[in-house]
């Protein structure tokens, strides 16, 4: 056996509409709000899987626009790269993933996501000022940078 750590990667799309909202899932395993994205799969290109897991879980079509992120949760070894995407067809609607999907405003994202997932978000909509940004996480904060 290998001592080489697991890890996973996940995507995920935060998507903006012209109005400068926010498409967010209410995940139907936990309860809680998230920009929609999940597990990448094996032979899968990460735009292909942004796509899949967006559509699959608020039925709305994006194109992604450009890599905003890239994250990693220390405790569970799961890698997650954020894209920045816009809707190009569909109508929000919940899924077999979601509970409920809806759209929001940047002020609403801060107060209702967990600070390990808005701060995704608002990387997301400082890009143009910040670029990518990498940042770690314990599941619940984000951790200062060490290097």
């Amino acid at each position: 056996m290998s001592d080489t750590p697991l890890h996973s990667v996940s995507v995920a799309g935060v998507t903006f509409d012209d109005s400068g909202r926010v498409l967010l899932i209410r995940r139907r395993d936990n309860g809680e709000w998230q920009a929609p994205g999940g597990v990448l799969e094996l032979g899968e290109s990460l735009e292909v899987g942004v796509v899949r897991e967006v559509l699959e879980e608020t039925m709305v079509q994006v194109q992604p626009e450009r890599i905003t992120g890239i994250y990693k949760n220390l405790a569970r070894g799961i890698v997650a790269i954020v894209f920045r995407c816009r809707p190009i067809a569909g109508i929000a609607t919940p899924t077999d993933e979601s509970v409920e999907v809806a759209w929001f405003s940047l002020a609403e994202v801060v107060e209702l996501l967990n600070p390990v997932f808005a701060v995704r978000v608002t990387d997301a909509a400082r890009y143009s000022t910040y670029g990518v940004q990498s940042r770690s996480h314990d599941g619940v904060k984000i951790l200062p940078s060490r290097y």
